[in-house]
């Protein structure tokens, strides 16, 4: 609660600290990023599928936090311009398991570089100690957050 008890102090909150953090890396991935003709969704799409080939339109929504329609809209556009390839028909069950071609992975290639450019920038004047802590420190807090989920 805020001094004069009417809700959250901003100026205290990690909630909204995190928040902030997560809009400012948002905003500075989408400026190198837009250049290459990319968004992060899309980023995130060539990302999931090189670390994990042949994943579907429903495990690439998860993995990228967006709806599964709103994938299947960006698999389409990536499809037409030669980044990923599905099958026609699902060789068992619905799922199209998608992969990336050797455009896709040019393409990813370019923007892992330009987001680890981004992650540089971010980690500046933190020492490999204060890095390690943070990890784990958000590490920590994504799990006490998950465990309620069960």
């Amino acid at each position: 609660m805020s001094q004069d008890g009417a809700g959250v102090d901003l100026e205290t909150s990690l909630g909204y600290l995190l928040k902030e953090a997560s809009s400012a890396l948002r905003v500075a991935m989408e400026e190198v990023l837009r250049p290459l003709g990319m968004n992060i969704t899309h980023y995130s799409c060539l990302e999931l599928l090189a670390q994990r080939p042949g994943l579907s339109n429903s495990e690439l929504a998860r993995g990228a936090f967006v709806t599964r329609q709103t994938m299947n809209v960006l698999l389409q556009a990536l499809e037409r311009d030669g980044s990923v390839t599905r099958p026609t028909e699902a060789p068992v069950g619905k799922a199209l398991p998608t992969r990336l071609t050797p455009r896709g992975r040019r393409s990813l290639e370019k923007a892992s570089a330009a987001v680890r450019s981004v992650e540089v920038r971010m980690l500046t004047g933190l020492t490999e100690a204060d890095r390690a802590t943070a990890f784990r420190i958000l590490r920590s807090m994504i799990h006490s957050l998950r465990e309620g989920d069960t």
